[in-house]
């Protein structure tokens, strides 16, 4: 069985944020039919059409051409102001564009988050899976992860901290695999 590419997208782009090290751990439990890829998206200029015309910025083709290969996505998302951040909303219109060239369109998708908080990013999520559907990317209904006080649930190097957070976020990753393999 091949592996399946799955890209991911981390909202934050803090070194030491909550969210990536959420992506690092999911990489290290991730199941042996998924290959998890963190996808860098802090150096992707904001989106101007203007700049479509004649070659546009490397940083955005070379983006493009990753996720075009990738068989899925997870985004991993932080919640700012009650949105999903720049960095990543810029991240999905770069590859929503140009108009009829979507690396996104059919790519199955997962929205997960993590927060300090109370409420671990569910605002944001929403909001991202409203802009997901847009943009035509099929996003796993069930299981959703939202961890509140993710800071005591996910250690510096990428670690869960308890053995109950672990193995619901492997659930989330085999249930993804699934949703992945239907497409």
């Amino acid at each position: 069985m091949t592996k399946k590419d799955i890209a991911v997208l981390v909202g934050s782009l803090r070194e030491a944020s909550i969210n990536l090290k959420l992506a690092r751990a999911m990489q290290k439990v991730a199941p042996d039919g998924l290959n998890l890829q963190i996808v860098a998206i802090g150096d992707l200029p904001l989106y101007n059409q203007d700049l479509e015309t004649g070659t546009p910025p490397p940083e955005w083709t070379s983006f493009r051409d990753r996720i075009r290969v990738c068989d899925g996505a997870i985004f991993v998302t932080p919640e700012y102001n009650r949105s999903v951040p720049a960095a990543l909303k810029n991240a999905i219109e770069v590859g929503s564009r140009p108009f009829g060239k979507s690396v996104w369109d059919h790519k199955p998708g997962a929205v997960t988050g993590a927060s300090p908080g109370l409420i671990g990013g569910a605002v944001a999520a929403l909001q991202l899976r409203v802009i997901l559907t847009n943009i035509n990317v099929p996003t796993m209904p069930q299981p959703e992860v939202y961890l509140s006080g993710a800071d005591k649930l996910i250690g510096d190097h990428g670690v869960f901290l308890n053995e109950g957070t672990q193995k619901f976020i492997e659930s989330f990753l085999i249930a993804f695999e699934g949703w992945v393999n239907r497409f």
